[in-house]
């Protein structure tokens, strides 16, 4: 006799089976901690303020309605000399090149005069580094458009080419990359230079980054009536002599003969970002005589 065995007992059957134990779970890997975000890139506080700030802004347009009225009063009330020294000029003996019948000319450096090199300082920025020259000679020949002409400069040449008196750039940008320069100041709005006769460049002649030799070229054609720029270099080479400490220079600028210049014909922007100007140790900057510290307590 053949015996079945019914579906409800092979459950039964099933259940009574031994099952082996279950394989340990490991545990689980530690999630790795996300890499922190790196802090965002910001500004140097003096970026935040030539480039970024209101009060940046209104001190330029101020400079630039005193410049533009300086030299239309020169154009009305034509000078005999030029506010180029002359050869050999020092601080004792400061000689102005004579105008004689010349046509009148303004002359300008570019960068940080005409126009803030936005562009190029925000990328190394982010890059995170300081000044090479790599990195500027690309944004010198490529930089067109992404550098604005300065608060005021516009509205400031159209006077003074209303006036008569012809513009000028003299700049340390590279002669080697002139088609990109004169590129970068049309974009900005500033109008067009002509490389040898509106627009001078580093490498024009054997003098390096001094400016005196393409300031006498200049004065070889035209009676220039102001001078403009962001560092003293923009004015006279000799104010950048290696052998000045900070004090020095400052001292030799305040010379009778050179502070009646200043707002006369000579005119400096303000530039806090870099050049000649950001030097200068805790004494030289802070006078001993003007030490002090708060009073201890009573």
């Amino acid at each position: 006799m053949k015996r079945y065995i019914l579906p409800s007992a092979l459950v039964l059957l099933a259940a009574c089976q031994t099952v082996p134990p279950a394989a340990p779970v490991a545990p689980a890997a530690p999630v790795a901690a996300e890499a922190a975000e790196p802090p965002p890139v910001q500004p140097a506080p003096g970026q935040q303020w030539l480039y970024g700030s209101a009060e940046a802004r209104i001190a330029m347009v101020q400079d630039w309605n005193a410049i533009a009225a300086f030299v239309e009063t020169r154009a009305a009330n034509r000078p005999n000399a030029s506010v180029v020294l002359a050869p050999g000029a020092t601080a004792e003996a400061a000689d102005f090149l004579p105008c004689g019948d010349k046509p009148l000319a303004a002359v300008f450096d570019a960068d940080e005069t005409l126009i803030w090199n936005l562009g190029v300082t925000a990328a190394t920025q982010r890059m995170g580094k300081a000044f090479d020259l790599e990195t500027w000679t690309a944004w010198e020949r490529t930089g067109a458009g992404k550098a604005v002409a300065i608060p005021g400069a516009v509205d400031g040449l159209a006077r003074i080419r209303a006036a008569g008196v012809e513009v000028i750039v003299n700049t340390n940008r590279s002669r080697e990359t002139a088609a990109g320069n004169a590129a970068t100041l049309r974009a900005a709005g500033l109008g067009d230079f002509v490389h040898g006769s509106t627009l001078f460049l580093r490498g024009d002649d054997g003098g390096g980054s001094g400016k005196d030799g393409r300031r006498e070229t200049i004065s070889q054609t035209y009676c220039v009536v102001a001078l403009v720029g962001d560092q003293l270099g923009d004015i006279a080479d000799l104010f950048n002599a290696r052998t000045l400490t900070p004090p020095a220079r400052k001292a030799m600028t305040a010379n009778p003969a050179f502070d009646q210049m200043w707002g006369n014909g000579w005119f400096i922007l303000a530039n806090p970002v870099y050049g000649p100007s950001i030097a200068g140790s805790m004494d030289e900057v802070f006078p001993a005589d003007t030490y002090w510290e708060p009073p201890g307590p009573n």
